[in-house]
């Protein structure tokens, strides 16, 4: 039959063609495109498609730069939420509608603007100044040419001026600041009365008929998420530094070849006499200088405790003349060659002859000198030991996640031969779960919450390796993780633990715990509110009992107050005084009485801050409604396919 198809090719075109071309007038030219794009569609701006790959590279590039961002703390699990997938979503969106808006509307970009918006860019400078040739650099680094790159910022610089003028304009309305001024710095002065909840518990009773309700009516809260017992290896600086022997031989060669690092250098206390000689000077005036330079010289030479005398008058060097010509303590390296020559080659007190440098001709003498001061090896032999053990374990450390990561893969279902291979001790954890680890008391014996490697199994990279497909239900090694440039990690599940409510006997006592904590602060409400009906029947002149000395609160200075108690404060009506408020605060119940209202003072620099600030949050909530009207305008439409993106039901079906 193949051989027949080969032999008619021609034919075969031609009934195939006889076949296809039905199917478009059968399904439609459009169905046809469609089934052959199959892109789905997330929403429409006036028409235009915002596509799932449009989403799915914008959702890739904002992970990436998370990831970037946060390092080894990075968890999809925690930050990859619906919220984020539908803010996404919605900016993506309000891009093509701002576009279309600027398109509309012919909004343009001078050529003036977009130079300096790009001068501008802080990566593109050299020395705080544009550099066309860093320019071009750090665009080829990201694969980019000067015309595209122009292009897109000239756009997003049109398209940023849809909402501009809303931002810029935007003014918050006087009242409102004068209102909101009011409510910050007010003052107020309150007395308060805690009930306690602790106070209460004695009087609570619960009763096993009242656990086991509990228990049956709140299963779901005391489910345990699915967990995992986890063996696994740690090579780190410690494991690479166990039992690391340092020779006395490499101590001596180690201090022989750091020997400067171990004291201090020589150190010579000089003076000079200078005689300025231009670099530029004329022959003339070069025969000048030396000539005096030599003179004095040889005055110095000849009587050496004049030098501080001669160089006091004689020196052109201003800042040392009046110092007797003393340039204090040098060490090598300080001065130029023939002076750095001079001043360490010659002797205690010994006067140069004449040397030249740029700066001038210079006659020196040696005032004091200072040996080099080097510590002795059985000094500096625990610090040496240190440094060196240091080193060995580099390179051990280098040769152990070699030998590891090859160990690893090796015998894929045991991590006991990469243990004895590399020399590492193979431990075990329990209770890690995708989202963190449980409490000891729920993960039961060798925790992982109590564990000293808690921080390194509650990594988010660890734990999204430890519920891979393949480490998981596979039960096989992990790769080696590396936490940090001296931390490596490789993982394996020893056993699963899947999603479990605990029986009743195992909970118990958390159950009757919490259930007395609930009642105690009930009660505790109850009693208050009691207090507070009697307290706003009490006459207006008397201070009931029970309230503690009155102090003055305010937004800006609660005095410690907890939130809820200050919000009660703060919105009692200031109209009729005294007045009472009741206010739950975790499990006490506290009654506050205002006395007096006062307005607060505040400075014109103060008032201009929060007339500035509430003026940016009006223009952003002006730039919202703007966006919302254009929304209606441009006609958008959230298609049915944007709540499967913005759920992560396709992502979770992939992981």
């Amino acid at each position: 039959m193949f051989e027949f198809i080969r032999s008619h090719r021609r034919w075969m075109q031609f009934i195939l063609l006889l076949l296809i071309v039905p199917s478009f007038f059968l399904v439609g030219i459009q169905g046809y495109e469609s089934f052959m794009r199959a892109e789905p569609e997330l929403a429409t701006v006036a028409g235009q498609p915002v596509s799932r790959a449009e989403f799915d590279q914008a959702h890739r590039n904002q992970l990436e730069q998370l990831r970037q961002r946060l390092g080894t703390q990075f968890d999809p699990a925690v930050i990859d939420t619906p919220a984020l997938r539908e803010n996404l979503l919605n900016q993506l969106i309000n891009q093509r509608l701002l576009a279309n808006v600027a398109m509309d509307n012919r909004f343009s970009v001078s050529d003036e603007t977009l130079r300096n918006t790009i001068a501008a860019i802080p990566e593109v400078q050299d020395n705080g100044r544009f550099s066309p040739e860093r320019y071009r650099q750090v665009l080829a680094a990201q694969g980019m040419s000067p015309t595209s790159f122009e292009a897109g910022l000239r756009r997003d610089l049109a398209v940023a001026r849809v909402l501009e003028p809303v931002g810029q304009s935007a003014r918050a309305p006087a009242e409102v600041v004068a209102a909101l001024e009011t409510a910050l710095t007010q003052q107020r002065t309150v007395q308060l009365r805690r009930f306690a909840a602790a106070d209460f518990r004695s009087q609570v009773n619960v009763t096993p008929a009242d656990i086991q309700s509990w228990y049956d009516a709140n299963k779901q809260q005391l489910q345990i998420p699915e967990q995992v017992q986890v063996q696994y290896l740690v090579l780190d600086e410690a494991a690479a530094t166990q039992g690391v022997q340092v020779k006395e031989e490499d101590l001596t060669a180690y201090y022989e070849q750091n020997k400067n690092r171990f004291g201090k250098p020589e150190r010579r206390r000089a003076s000079h006499i200078m005689i300025e000689l231009a670099p530029g000077a004329s022959e003339e005036a070069r025969k000048a200088a030396r000539a005096k330079a030599e003179d004095l010289a040889r005055q110095a030479a000849a009587d050496p405790a004049r030098f501080a005398e001669l160089a006091a008058k004689e020196s052109q060097d201003a800042g040392s003349a009046a110092k007797g010509g003393d340039l204090g303590w040098l060490a090598p390296g300080m001065l130029s060659g023939p002076l750095e020559k001079a001043v360490f080659g010659q002797a205690k007190d010994q006067v140069s002859g004449v040397i030249e440098s740029p700066s001038g001709l210079h006659i020196v003498k040696v005032t004091e000198i200072q040996p080099a001061a080097i510590k002795p090896l059985a000094e500096v032999k625990d610090q040496i030991t240190g440094e060196v053990r240091k080193q060995i374990a580099a390179v051990r450390f280098s040769e152990m996640a070699s030998q590891l990561n090859k160990q690893v893969y090796d015998q894929q279902d045991s991590l006991q031969p990469a243990a004895d291979a590399v020399g590492l001790k193979l431990r075990t954890a329990s209770g890690v779960t995708r989202e963190g680890l449980l409490p000891a008391d729920q993960a039961g014996p060798g925790s992982a919450a109590d564990s000293p490697d808690a921080a390194l199994l509650d990594n988010p990279r660890v734990r999204q390796v430890l519920f891979s497909p393949d480490v998981l239900r596979e039960k096989h090694n992990s790769g080696v993780i590396e936490l940090s440039p001296d931390t490596m990690l490789a993982v394996r599940v020893a056993a699963v633990q899947p999603a479990h409510v605990p029986p009743l006997e195992k909970v118990s006592d958390s159950i009757r715990a919490r259930l007395i904590d609930e009642r105690a602060a009930a009660a505790a409400k109850q009693a208050g509110e009691a207090a507070l009906a009697a307290d706003k029947a009490s006459p207006a002149t008397t201070v009931p009992e029970g309230y503690s000395a009155p102090q003055t609160v305010s937004r800006q200075d609660p005095k410690g107050l907890p939130r809820p108690v200050l919000e009660a404060a703060m919105r009692l009506p200031a109209g009729t005084l005294p007045g009472y408020a009741g206010v739950q605060s975790g499990a006490d119940y506290t009654l506050v009485r205002l006395e007096k209202v006062e307005a607060g003072k505040v400075d014109k620099a103060d008032q201009d801050s929060l007339a500035q600030q509430l003026s940016g949050a009006w223009g952003q909530a002006e730039s919202e409604a703007m966006i919302r009207m254009l929304r209606e305008q441009y006609k958008v439409e959230v298609l049915p396919a944007a709540a499967e993106v913005i759920r992560g039901d396709q992502q979770q079906a992939a992981g």
